[in-house]
């Protein structure tokens, strides 16, 4: 853990996972046991500990989606974005470094960010991008498989590949190993499949029983499957199919 201020909290999504840190991270400059927030402002005379003041809090960034759901689902004040962005972009330059926001709209949900770090050339992918499990799309969220393809392009347009080495642009995923362009395009490629094997399916007149009974995934499992936990394979193949069944002509 660094000794220098936290100023500046970017989260990818609402997704607690990646949010259940805000409030502890956030006041870090009112806990002398955590490494300083950007303004860290003493107590009065005659006041001890810390002066409660909403600048000791670091600024947290996020698309203005990720404040809408947490506020909905009655997360606390302090673990709620206050920085947000509704545009394509956000930006800003820290630590001699452009820092970019880019939305990708109905991806996962529909608040997700990739955040680029340009002068280090690393890439925060969120859960756009694992390596150990398919991608959560929750479609009830707005959330979809199409969006979260575009999505992985996205990476893609901005990665820059080492030939014969690892290198180049690095990638973060939400969950798993540090990655670069070649693991983003593998798994954009198995995404793209399992749509087009459930897309074949569904125009044949499939159900989802049918579609999961096929194994449409089966040559992916070893790698990013689960039969236990909150996202099985069986999970993301349901919602692969709702997700196309909502998008599809006449709905």
């Amino acid at each position: 853990m660094s000794a220098n201020p936290i100023q500046f909290i970017a989260n990818t999504s609402f997704r607690r996972e990646h949010t259940g840190g805000n409030a502890a991270l956030g006041s870090a400059g009112q806990d002398p046991s955590l490494p300083g927030s950007f303004f860290l402002l003493q107590a009065p005379r005659g006041v001890t500990g810390f002066f409660d003041n909403p600048l000791t809090h670091a600024t947290m960034m996020a698309h203005a989606n990720v404040q809408v759901r947490m506020q909905a689902a009655g997360a606390p004040a302090g673990a709620v974005p206050a920085d947000t962005y509704l545009e394509d972009r956000r930006r800003k330059f820290h630590n001699g470094d452009a820092i970019e926001l880019f939305y990708q709209p109905a991806a996962v949900t529909d608040g997700d960010s990739l955040v680029y770090f340009r002068r280090a050339d690393v890439i925060v992918a969120g859960d756009i991008f694992s390596t150990t499990q398919y991608p959560v799309i929750d479609v009830k969220s707005g959330g979809s498989v199409q969006g979260e393809i575009n999505a992985l392009n996205e990476i893609l347009n901005r990665t820059v590949y080492r030939h014969q080495g690892e290198g180049g642009t690095y990638v973060v995923p939400g969950h798993g190993y540090l990655s670069d362009e070649h693991e983003v395009l593998e798994y954009r490629d198995m995404v793209v499949i399992v749509r087009d094997r459930v897309k074949a399916m569904i125009d044949a007149g499939a159900t989802l029983a049918q579609v999961k009974a096929a194994r449409v995934t089966a040559d992916y499992d070893t790698q990013y499957g689960a039969n236990t936990g909150p996202w099985t394979t069986e999970v993301f193949v349901e919602a692969v199919f709702n997700s196309l069944k909502a998008s599809a002509p006449g709905r």
